[in-house]
């Protein structure tokens, strides 16, 4: 998964295709359970839908823009537009399902 910053997030986002970002940071325990889990889904999903990642203590504007308070924190994408999210390490069978909704919408 590709990380993000301001300079490369608006690019990232502004597709046809969902885009998954996964909002983390080192240090968070809960974070390093759902990184395995989005890296096995980026790789059954691929050419349908993107995924990356934010550092937020590397990239704290973006946590801010979005009001994230509490990592992890899934945003999905479409054409610029929050169209679902999620917060927390949820088990793969429950993100799958977010992001089939998402693709869905």
């Amino acid at each position: 998964m590709m990380e993000l910053n301001a300079r490369t997030f608006e690019e990232a986002i502004n597709r046809d295709e969902l885009v998954v970002i996964d909002f983390y940071a080192d240090w968070c325990g809960p974070c390093r359970f759902l990184s395995p889990v989005l890296e096995k889904l980026e790789k059954e999903y691929e050419g349908k839908v993107k995924f990356y990642k934010v550092n937020v203590d590397k990239s704290p504007e973006l946590a801010n823009y979005f009001g994230i308070s509490s990592i992890p924190a899934v945003l999905m994408f479409k054409r610029g537009k929050v169209v679902n999210a999620f917060i927390g390490a949820l088990p793969e069978s429950a993100v799958r399902a977010e992001i089939e909704k998402a693709l869905n919408a």
